[in-house]
Formats: C-alpha cells, structure tokens, sequence
C-alpha cells in the first residue's frame, strides 16, 4: 500500500486548503494507482502544513524568499 507524505507551506493554501489538498490529493492518488496498477483505496495521501518561517531553502526562510518573488 503506498502512503504519499506531502510538506507543504501553509501560506500558499491559506485561501482554500480543503480544495486544494483534495485537488492535490486525488491527482497523486489517481497517478499512483494508475502507475502501479493497484485500486485507488490502497493509496493513502497525508499533508504536513509548514508555517513559512519554519521552512528554509538555500539559507533563507520561505517567507522571505515569497515576499522576492
């Protein structure tokens, strides 16, 4: 049974994150039943929300690497 472990910054899904995890959700459970040839029940999908300031890339939080972009 594959288990999907999705980190994500919370931030970006602040505006709708019960439709987007159900989004993203259903995309990565459709493409890894269809890939592996198992019924979508046997895939389960998790999210870890991250707060901004607690993520890091290169050296520099998320949050302000987002507030450059």
């Amino acid at each position: 049974m594959p288990f999907v472990n999705i980190r994500i910054v919370k931030q970006v899904i602040e505006h709708d994150p019960e439709g987007i995890k159900d989004k993203v959700q259903s995309a990565v459970t459709d493409s890894i039943a269809e890939a592996v040839g198992i019924p979508k029940e046997n895939v389960w999908v998790t999210f870890e929300e991250v707060d901004e300031t607690d993520w890091f890339a290169g050296g520099a939080r998320v949050k302000e690497l987002r507030a450059g972009a």
